[in-house]
């Protein structure tokens, strides 16, 4: 289970102030120890699928600042397709949670799976563990696992979104949370493997890349000598690891050093 946390939410997310950076550290703190546990139940458990599942719902909440939408749900009053059969059932069934329920008739169903009585009380569906469980379940009934695993932004985000709004925001945050995972991963290869070895991941830059990058180009892989653990540099890694019968992961340890070195 890679160790996914408040830390690595907030390296994510956009920094605020004032109210807007309050109501951000409410949330991150309710959900920070049970992030990687929740996300690891609902197997959104690989470097991709995290990396995905953060980049759409980093969006979806504006960064983290809310569970519950900015508008008052009186556009889904008379929703019937929503089951907002009852006058005040666009307002009362909102849209709630990291990626937004609504409808009575969502939250009747989501509630029944999670074992909570979100039709009775829908405003639990804005607590922020909660609020984490709905977007999983959401996550779970498109199956966007297996979209995530072939690493398709646009298909991932069509299905969270019905179509691509805010694509370019997803695709920041995206690219934000494999740095950030390829982080905590460096840190633990480098803890296993102790010593002094230099443990490069994407987002790593200076001169041992650019060391790592003219051993890549030597073996033969084509990417720019800029210093810059980027994205093409991780790919060239990650084939290079593959050819190799190393373990696949775009971290550059010991044993990735030494097969480039030899």
């Amino acid at each position: 289970m890679i160790p996914v946390d408040g830390n690595f939410i907030l390296a994510v997310a956009p920094r605020f102030s004032g109210s807007k950076a309050e109501a951000q550290a409410h949330i991150v703190g309710q959900i920070s120890a049970v992030f990687a546990p929740i996300l690891d139940s609902y197997d959104i458990n690989t470097k991709l699928r995290i990396a995905h599942f953060m980049g759409q719902i980093t969006h979806e909440c504006a960064g983290f600042r809310t569970t519950e939408e900015f508008a008052s749900g009186a556009a889904y009053e008379g929703r019937t397709d929503l089951g907002n059969i009852h006058t005040g059932d666009g307002k009362r069934y909102k849209g709630r949670g990291l990626i937004q329920l609504t409808g009575r008739y969502n939250y009747k169903k989501i509630g029944d799976i999670l074992d909570l009585p979100l039709e009775e009380h829908p405003e639990i569906a804005a607590e922020p563990v909660i609020s984490l469980k709905i977007a999983c379940e959401y996550w779970k009934r498109r199956n966007i696992n297996e979209i995530a695993d072939g690493d398709d932004l646009i298909k991932v985000t069509t299905l969270v979104n019905g179509g691509q709004n805010g694509l370019e925001d997803r695709r920041k945050y995206l690219q934000k949370s494999k740095t950030a995972i390829a982080n905590l991963e460096g840190i633990r290869v480098a803890i296993q493997e102790g010593g002094n070895t230099v443990v490069l991941r994407r987002g790593s830059f200076g001169n041992a890349v650019i060391e790592l990058q003219k051993l890549l180009a030597a073996a033969g892989y084509r990417l720019s000598i800029d210093g810059d653990f980027g994205a093409a540099t991780e790919l060239a890694v990650v084939s290079f690891q593959q050819s190799k019968g190393l373990i696949i992961d775009g971290i550059v340890g010991k044993s990735t050093w030494s097969a480039l070195k030899h």
